[in-house]
């Protein structure tokens, strides 16, 4: 796949860096809050400005508070995304002065020779703009773009320059839409190291401190052909638990995540008992209809002497056996140890949610199903299984003819939804089960 310019936001906290990345891509991708430093992680996502074709990355801060202890670690992610650039957008706040840091950093990317347009932000009246245009012609930039992110004044103008300052590229997306997969699973579990570990280098921002994770990230790679898009979300706590505004956005993303993906992989710590939290997480993914696969990180630290694989297994469907249908690795983020099997097990779960069945297939297999085990109403009544037909696909979703009134006996909608799940080979995926009378 061709590697695709690079067009990187960088500049001090609460700068609108995330809204001008928002506006740019035309969507909300990154997450916007008024306290400064909401994006800690690097974002990437595709874009298309005319005929230029290009990957825009909203980064962290490049300067955090004094009492955010990854201050230093976003600053250099973010100047590391820098040097990679193709074209830096050089964001500063149109309602204050330049800070003298701000001054440093940018002549310091200037002396880079990396290609740079000069944004003002915030500039939302003409008013504004013509008492304040001195103070950032003094950088000594011929052409200054005075923009209102928020507002939408002269966004365009500035995209026209982000344009012109790339070569042309194709317009089309080459091949099909990359699997969608979200990481999720309760803070500090691995998911980031998971995601890096995978992708072959430090993508994301590593920390002991849980909940570094603040936004989703989205991680483009290409493995046998294939393309994933692998999104690791913010830890997923209660709302009421989320110390901030800004993680309790963080974890209304995160749920969104789950309902936008393709698949779900929900880390578990396997040196832990699965928790109410991570039945939480995995209730989320099954009510969003979503294909499920279970990652167990940190085998790595198991004695294998002493632990065995089923009991593991036993354990962690103790807790979370209403997704007993989802496959469970057992990974290592640290030694690499089978993590390509989520890419290969994700694909799997995927195809099928995907599939779908002929009718005349299903009648033939509700017949067999009936005369193997006769089925009955909650009532105790017998009931007489008329026809079925597949209504959906991503969950496969399934109605259920029955000639007489009355739901069916729970026992029996269970054994029919494993039956149907075993010949059809809907492994990972939940399936749901309309039943009307005829």
């Amino acid at each position: 796949m061709t590697k695709l310019p690079r067009v990187v936001i960088v500049g001090f906290p609460n700068v609108g860096k995330s809204t001008l990345f928002n506006r740019i891509l035309g969507r909300r991708k990154s997450l916007v809050h008024s306290d400064p430093g909401m994006t800690r992680d690097s974002l990437a996502a595709e874009c298309v400005l005319g005929d230029r074709r290009f990957t825009l990355v909203d980064t962290g801060g490049l300067f955090g508070i004094a009492d955010e202890p990854l201050s230093d670690k976003v600053r250099d992610k973010a100047l590391e995304e820098a040097a990679a650039a193709d074209l830096v957008l050089f964001v500063l706040d149109g309602k204050r002065d330049i800070a003298p840091a701000e001054e440093e950093l940018y002549f310091q990317l200037k002396r880079r020779g990396l290609p740079l347009l000069l944004v003002v932000n915030k500039f939302d009246s003409p008013v504004q703009e013509e008492s304040m245009t001195a103070e950032y012609y003094r950088l000594g930039e011929k052409d200054v773009h005075f923009v209102s992110a928020e507002h939408k004044i002269n966004v365009g103008l500035l995209e026209e320059a982000v344009a012109a300052a790339l070569p042309v590229g194709e317009t089309a997306r080459d091949g099909a839409a990359p699997l969608r997969i979200a990481i999720v699973g309760r803070t500090n579990v691995g998911k980031s190291s998971l995601v890096n570990r995978l992708a072959g280098e430090e993508r994301l921002i590593i920390s002991e401190i849980p909940g570094t994770t603040r936004d989703s990230t989205d991680t483009l790679l290409v493995r046998d052909g294939k393309a994933f898009c692998l999104v690791d979300t913010a830890g997923i706590r209660k709302l009421a638990a989320a110390e901030d505004g800004r993680e309790k956005a963080a974890i209304i993303r995160a749920k969104a995540n789950i309902r936008q993906a393709d698949v779900v992989c929900l880390i578990l710590d396997v040196l832990e008992f699965p928790t109410r939290q991570d039945a939480r997480i995995a209730q989320l993914a099954l009510e969003s209809g979503r294909p499920l696969v279970i990652a167990l990180n940190k085998w790595d630290l198991v004695d294998k002497n002493a632990v065995r694989p089923d009991a593991v297994r036993e354990r962690v469907f103790r807790k979370l056996g209403f997704v007993g249908y989802a496959p469970l690795l057992f990974v290592s983020a640290r030694t690499g140890q089978r993590v390509i099997k989520i890419l290969d097990t994700a694909e799997q779960v995927y195809k099928g949610a995907s599939t779908r069945v002929e009718t005349s297939k299903l009648n033939s297999f509700l017949a067999r199903t009936a005369e193997a085990h006769p089925p009955r109403l909650k009532s105790g009544a017998r009931a007489k299984l008329r026809y079925m037909t597949q209504k959906g696909v991503c969950p496969p979703t399934f109605i259920l003819f029955l000639g007489a009134r009355g739901p069916l006996a729970p026992t029996y909608e269970k054994y029919f939804l494993e039956s149907l799940r075993q010949e059809f080979g809907f492994a990972g995926t939940p399936l749901r089960l309309i039943v009307r009378t005829s």
